[in-house]
């Protein structure tokens, strides 16, 4: 039993002790599997000797949970052996329940997952009293569900109704959270107080059974035949069989098995809930969630994207210039994670009502519990007003967020450098303004480099830092240290019009506006968009973002095409002005163009031309565009859109959804030719924190291994041959396909 410890004391008491040798967290892997069937055995065999079982971890962690790697390796033919093992982890375990004697779980940290199921297999649960323990059942965030007895047990230990919530939203609970919501019975102040107070609970209570094993006692709250029950189940059912949620089998498959559970026999419900797993883990989309979600996710907080010879750095006070909507939320953030923090703004006032939207944001976590009191204060007491830039001149950090012009940028750039050590990094938060170009105004260009945040900020976990042609690698590791630290995913993306996010987004919005001047129903784009798993749709996405900037960089783009300005840097990967915020055209309407954009599709101008010149309806912040804004009412579709069905033409609902997910699978995977990026780690994470991408396919660049190489470039071709060469599958997507490998 290498992974187990097994101590039996003078009083009786036999301590295990989960801890896998060589591995950093304990996992339900095959030696796991063995080691626990032979602790088992051992118990049955000394239970005469025995008084009780205290079931704790030599690992900082109680127990992670499910061994990951051994589910990506599971295929379509191996569902039949995994339902096995999982039923041979579930007989181990129910042996432990019906020992005959008090069994107690001592947990000493997370238990997630498979670790809150070995708990469950236990008389008693009783954690240290620490607010960074997490307990709960996460699994559903990954495709899968809680396969060693969690959608049983915690249905007959909550009842359905309360139980759902925990088992589809992945809720990850702190000790007291978990105490009150039942999972566990008692917390400890400290490791010594959770051991006695196991070791006291045993002394008391010699013959204790599990809750399921009780014939007197139903399912609290009743059965899934109760009126109020069957209601809420109803409503589940709805959830999970409709909209973006249908591409999500995980919830679907524990709501059933929860269902069918409840109404069968312990032992029946048990190999249902394997069943239902063994369907999911051998699925594509358990493999998408948890190759992104789970370990590209998770190399990336451990730092694969960063410079790896560089020591390692943190922040201890930030300056942050301009006190936007953005840079307040930046603020916020970081004096969150204990930064002091410096908001400057042209005025005082200005830089005090930037300090008031922070304020804003501390409320909205006090009120979500993720602070407490002391901590908002604590916060606010950290974030300090500034008009003048000398005051700046001890930060170890300067992000400049004010609006997006080149020349105000470099004022702010020549103004600010000169007041900073020279060790400081200055950042620039453009979404899409080449970073080398900014740096230009800068007399220490390898220090100056782009760390785009999203809106917003306190709610958004990307960061996208953009390395500029002379920025050292040095100051990429601590742009990259310093997202870390204020507990930000950071990809880190080479220098790039639109760079990777901004660039990609824009093929969304641009397709969506070809839809609609195809004549589609703007009803019907909106909709597919949000179905296919996008959070919003592409015209509820241009109206946030204003028509009229789109509409000057269109114009801008055609202009320097008739100048023959534009070089290849200016091609149809060009930035999508969606992202821009470039200024200085008047808006009446222009001459027409005899140029065309190499970025947006013939109908997509068309669509661009008729909102903003015929029209005039220019975005939600000017009054209105695709959509209209009733005060105190939901925004709705203008029905001035009609008048572009009047070209309508006939697209199966398939094809609109594959041409908005693949143009954007597309482009990222010009970004990865190109060297905007550099693995396929930050294309996927960054296209499903960045801009929402769905989640259920692993993200941009998944998609196209999810769907296969080969059928996605044959797709891709006759998406090309009847929509244009912005479907044509770049050379290297190519390259992969003829060879029968994965991106």
């Amino acid at each position: 039993m290498s992974s187990i410890g097994y101590l039996r004391d003078a009083d009786g008491i036999v301590t295990l002790t989960l801890d896998a040798p060589g591995e950093s967290v304990n996992t339900m892997n095959d030696r796991f599997r063995a080691d626990l069937a032979l602790a088992v055995e051992r118990l049955e065999g000394e239970r005469d000797r025995i008084e009780g079982v205290i079931l704790t971890s030599g690992k900082p962690t109680f127990f992670a949970g499910g061994d990951l790697r051994a589910l990506l390796a599971l295929g379509p033919g191996d569902a039949d052996r995994f339902f096995g093992e999982l039923q041979e982890i579930k007989r181990s375990l129910r042996r432990l329940e019906t020992l005959g004697r008090p069994v107690v779980a001592a947990i000493n940290g997370a238990a997630l997952g498979g670790g809150l199921e070995i708990a469950l297999a236990c008389h008693r649960r009783i954690c240290i009293d620490n607010p960074s323990i997490r307990i709960g059942f996460p699994e559903v965030t990954l495709g899968l569900l809680p396969g060693a007895g969690g959608v049983v047990k915690t249905v007959r230990l909550l009842g359905l109704e309360a139980a759902l919530p925990y088992l589809t939203q992945g809720a990850r609970l702190t000790p007291r959270e978990a105490l009150r919501a039942g999972f566990i019975d008692a917390i400890a102040g400290d490791h010594a107080t959770l051991m006695a107070s196991a070791r006291q609970w045993i002394a008391t209570h010699p013959k204790p059974s599990q809750p399921w094993d009780d014939p007197e006692r139903g399912i609290p709250g009743g059965g899934p035949s109760s009126p109020d029950v069957a209601s809420s189940i109803s409503g589940y059912e709805s959830a999970f069989g409709e909209g973006a949620q249908s591409n999500y089998p995980a919830p679907a498959a524990i709501l059933a098995a929860a269902i069918e559970g409840a109404r069968s026999d312990f032992d029946t419900a048990m190999r249902v809930e394997s069943r239902h797993l063994s369907e999911l883990a051998c699925g594509q989309v358990a493999k998408n969630m948890i190759g992104t979600l789970f370990f590209q996710l998770n190399e990336i907080r451990a730092g694969a994207g960063r410079p790896a010879d560089e020591p390692r750095s943190s922040v201890s006070r930030i300056g942050i210039v301009g006190a936007g909507m953005m840079g307040s939320g930046i603020a916020a953030a970081c004096a969150t994670r204990g930064i002091r923090c410096l908001l400057m703004d042209k005025s005082l006032d200005q830089a005090r009502s930037g300090k008031e939207r922070a304020a804003a944001a501390v409320s909205r976590q006090l009120a979500k519990g993720v602070i407490e009191p002391p901590d908002a204060d604590r916060i606010l007491a950290s974030i300090q007003p500034a008009a003048t830039s000398a005051d700046l001149s001890g930060c170890d950090l300067v992000i400049e967020a004010v609006f997006e012009n080149r020349e105000l940028k470099a004022s702010v750039t020549r103004e600010v450098e000169a007041v900073l050590g020279a060790d400081a990094v200055l950042a620039s938060n453009t979404s899409t303004l080449p970073i080398s170009e900014l740096a230009r105004a800068a007399s220490r260009p390898q220090q100056f480099i782009g760390i785009h945040f999203f809106s917003p900020v306190e709610r958004m976990q990307l960061v996208e830092i953009i390395r500029g042609r002379k920025t050292s690698a040095r100051t990429v590791a601590r742009a990259y240290d310093f997202a870390l630290q204020i507990g930000k995913t950071p990809i880190v993306v080479n220098d790039s019009r639109g760079f990777y996010t901004s660039r990609v987004i824009g093929t969304f919005v641009n397709e969506g506006m070809a839809l609609l001047g195809e004549g589609l129903p703007a009803g019907i784009v909106e909709e597919i968009a949000v179905r296919a798993g996008m959070p919003t749709g592409p015209l509820a996405v241009l109206d946030e973002v204003s028509l009229e900037l789109v509409d000057d960089v269109l114009h801008q783009e055609l202009e320097e095409l008739e100048r023959g300005a534009h070089d290849h840097d200016h091609d149809h990967h060009d930035h999508h002005p969606a992202h821009d915020h470039h200024h200085g055209h008047d808006h009446e309407h222009r001459h027409a163009h005899k140029a065309e954009s190499k970025r947006m599709p013939k109908p997509a101008v068309y669509v661009l031309e008729k909102m903003a010149h015929g029209f005039k309806r220019l975005g939600r912040a000017q009054g209105g565009g695709f959509y209209e804004y009733p005060q105190g009412e939901p925004k709705r579709l203008w029905p001035g859109l009609k008048a572009f069905e009047r070209r309508a033409r006939s697209i199966p609902v398939e094809e609109i959804r594959e041409r908005l997910l693949y143009v954007q699978s597309i482009e990222a995977v010009r970004c990865l030719q190109e060297s905007v990026l550099e693995s396929v780690r930050d294309a996927n994470v960054g296209s499903i924190f960045g801009w929402g991408f769905p989640a259920y396919t692993g993200g941009a660049i998944q998609l196209i291994n999810h769907v296969g190489a080969t059928a996605f470039v044959a797709r891709a071709r006759e998406l090309a041959s009847k929509y244009g060469e912005r479907f044509e599958p770049p050379a290297l997507l190519v390259d992969r396909a003829e060879r029968g490998l994965p991106l």
